[in-house]
């Protein structure tokens, strides 16, 4: 008998997640086969309050608990599942009060948990790399929820501040080699004005918007990006959450890699094209980016 099977008609499970941008819109096809699978089940997830908004308005979740195990305890989980696995985590989900307590058994550290989730090849029955919206989907196949193909993630927003067509750039990323340079991101912003597609560069409240002048900049809160990138008719940008956000809308993609895996965090379930550039982002010319826009059609359409 599975986790899920054994736990009483209306109980409380327990998501901890904690951050960050792309593993928090990643975990929404995971809470969205979990409440087809039980939908009496009341889900709860402890998230930064930066990301909350990515979890605000979801149907599959009750309630968005503070970060900190006193909150997680509160709620009175009948189940608590650490999709986190850092030591703060762990220590939420051992003091959560809940009868069961899962967490990926590779975790550095497992004595919280009376439920270790084996490795998502092994619940898939996979021999290859997983993606991140797998990996956290199959922690709830383990537990009991049906296998079956992970959907595109769910977000929830108001009406795009935007009309017309347009096309987001996200030219940041947490780490300066991950960074197309941003007199390119200018360049291919020139080429989509030609085609009629307003660009639109997004921004983080802490980001440097200088090397845009002179362009449309949104740099507001995660609330204010999510509608923006929910109407867009494109998305360029570097591997950063923003991507992830673009994807759950299905929109249009193009995405470039230095240092990650895409196999594990290229766009999820939406048109994409991957620029992977091992070298160094500077190996990747603008030419590049625009042959990836035309494959995707979105010029075409432009000039429809």
């Amino acid at each position: 008998m599975t986790v899920l099977e054994q736990l009483p008609e209306g109980a409380r499970i327990a998501i901890i997640r904690l951050r960050s941008l792309g593993d928090c819109v990643l975990t929404t096809p995971a809470l969205a086969l979990l409440k087809r699978a039980r939908p009496d089940l009341a889900l709860a997830v402890s998230v930064e309050e930066r990301f909350q908004s990515i979890f605000n308005g979801n149907p599959a979740i009750t309630q968005i608990l503070a970060p900190n195990w006193q909150a997680v305890r509160k709620f009175k989980p009948e189940l608590c599942v650490n999709l986190h696995g850092g030591p703060r985590s762990l220590w939420m989900t051992a003091l959560s009060g809940a009868r069961w307590r899962a967490g990926f058994a590779h975790h550095s550290t497992t004595f919280a948990y009376n439920f270790r989730i084996p490795r998502a090849q092994r619940i898939l029955g996979v021999n290859r790399t997983v993606h991140t919206a797998e990996h956290l989907a199959s922690a709830f196949f383990a537990l009991g929820v049906p296998v079956e193909d992970v959907p595109r993630a769910q977000l929830y927003t108001h009406d795009s501040p935007r009309q017309g067509k347009y096309a987001v750039l996200h030219p940041f990323a947490s780490a300066a080699e991950k960074q197309w340079p941003s007199e390119r991101f200018c360049e291919v912003a020139r080429y989509l004005n030609l085609w009629n597609i307003a660009p639109v560069f997004l921004a983080g409240p802490g980001d440097d918007v200088s090397p845009f002048k002179g362009h449309a900049v949104v740099q507001g809160p995660l609330s204010e990006a999510t509608a923006l990138l929910s109407k867009a008719a494109g998305f360029i940008g570097n591997d950063s959450g923003p991507a992830h956000i673009a994807a759950a809308f299905g929109v249009p993609s193009v995405v470039l890699f230095s240092a990650s895996n895409p196999a594990i965090w290229a766009p999820w379930r939406t048109e994409s094209e991957v620029i992977i550039a091992p070298d160094g982002m500077r190996e990747v010319s603008v030419s590049r980016v625009i042959a990836a826009l035309e494959r995707l059609r979105m010029l075409e359409e432009a000039h429809a």
